[in-house]
């Protein structure tokens, strides 16, 4: 009920219907290396457009849009090669063990490569009966450490019958210390070759899910996933590629891949970089984005990605109601792309599943409006509908190199 509300307001302060909506978002980044003068006048390309029905989805359009977001990601999970880095993700280290009225709060290691253990806060309900229960993983942004999702959204989720796995992005803290600023990406590009970093962040969260689901607490039919600014722009590509997660929460990652925010960067998309396996001149993800230069805006977008996660539910909340936000929060411009996924999730039968929500509540990880938002998202998909119901269309097995099967 509450984010129809908020559409609703939304229509009556900007005074025009936002289900219509379908132009990109105008380029305001200063440093993004393509400055696409009159991208806001083009439209996002439609997905659905000569598909008639959900097997024309599954069985054209969708492998179609796998096999190109591989190529750019590089991989979506290691090949034979790197396997030798990954071992059994549930050999964890408990470093402290803590009571709360309703939570056991635990800070656990875990073995996301055999030789680098990341640090996440793993929180148990108490007294709410036996479970098994759904779970939760809840990333941070650039700023706060993993703990902070703690106080943002695990309590609350832990005190009402969610398990909860609080972690980071590995551009904040990897292997030797590094971080996005002081050489993760090398070290990944070195060990890895072509994986950008958010093809490594979701392998990462399927791995946090592998770990939930050997624990005996957790319903592994029922797990979530929910990140604030890097952690949404994490989100985005979670709910893609990790079939794993059944309801996925995007909190102002600003979703537009060209607009206002630094999905260029090299621990993002590293659009410049030449990777000589992409099958392009310029070898450049740019070029896999944007294969007509002359056009103003991209041919390729994050509707796309959304539209990949269908049947699943997903949930993206904007921080600002402003026409052109002009910073890191997800603005009216958005709607134009969630509108795109919409026409899929239409096509499928389950349009309910994705949602929009803006609010004026700014580029933080709570709100008035954000609160109330994601918690209801949360109690529809992960308790209230049940297990089976949710993606649960079987989508054909694709190989290492095309993507998982999701």
């Amino acid at each position: 009920m509450l984010p129809c509300l908020i559409f609703i307001l939304a229509f009556a302060a900007s005074g025009q219907d936002m289900s219509t909506r379908l132009h990109q978002h105008k380029v305001t980044s200063k440093e993004s290396p393509a400055p696409e003068p009159g991208a806001e006048n083009e439209l996002i390309s439609s997905l659905v457009e000569g598909l008639h029905s959900p097997e024309d989805w599954y069985t054209k359009k969708r492998p179609e849009l796998v096999k190109l977001w591989t190529e750019i990601l590089g991989k979506l999970g290691p090949d034979r090669q790197d396997q030798r880095w990954f071992g059994d993700i549930r050999r964890a280290v408990i470093r402290d063990r803590r009571e709360t009225a309703n939570y056991t709060r635990l800070e656990v290691d875990l073995p996301i490569e055999k030789d680098f253990y990341q640090n996440h806060l793993l929180l148990l309900p108490k007294n709410q009966g036996r479970g098994p229960f759904p779970a939760v993983v809840c990333w941070t942004s650039t700023t706060p450490d993993y703990t902070a999702p703690e106080q943002w959204w695990g309590k609350w989720l832990a005190e009402h019958g969610y398990v909860v796995l609080t972690s980071w992005s590995f551009i904040r803290y990897y292997r030797d210390n590094t971080n996005y600023a002081t050489g993760a990406i090398q070290k990944l590009y070195e060990r890895f070759g072509h994986w950008l970093g958010l093809g490594k962040m979701i392998y990462d969260a399927r791995r946090e899910a592998e770990y939930l689901g050997s624990l005996k607490q957790v319903d592994r039919r029922r797990l979530g996933f929910m990140g604030f600014s890097l952690g949404a722009k994490a989100a985005v590509y979670v709910a893609a590629f990790a079939p794993e997660f059944k309801a996925v929460v995007a909190l102002d990652p600003h979703i537009a891949v060209n607009g206002s925010t630094n999905w260029y960067d090299p621990w993002y998309l590293d659009w410049l970089h030449p990777f000589p396996d992409i099958p392009t001149p310029q070898h450049t993800v740019s070029s896999l984005l944007n294969p007509d230069p002359k056009r103003p805006g991209f041919e390729h977008d994050h509707h796309e990605l959304m539209a990949l996660a269908a049947p699943r539910a997903f949930l993206l909340i904007g921080g600002s109601q402003s026409e052109d936000h002009g910073g890191d929060s997800d603005d009216l411009e958005s709607w134009g792309y969630v509108n795109r996924a919409r026409e899929v999730y239409q096509l499928l039968g389950v349009p309910e599943r994705i949602q929009y929500v803006s609010t004026n509540d700014g580029h933080k990880p709570n709100g008035p409006d954000i609160d109330p938002t994601w918690r209801a998202f949360f109690q529809r998909w992960l308790k209230q509908t049940p297990a089976d119901l949710v993606g649960s269309r079987r989508v054909p097995t694709v190989n290492q190199r095309a993507g998982f099967a999701v």
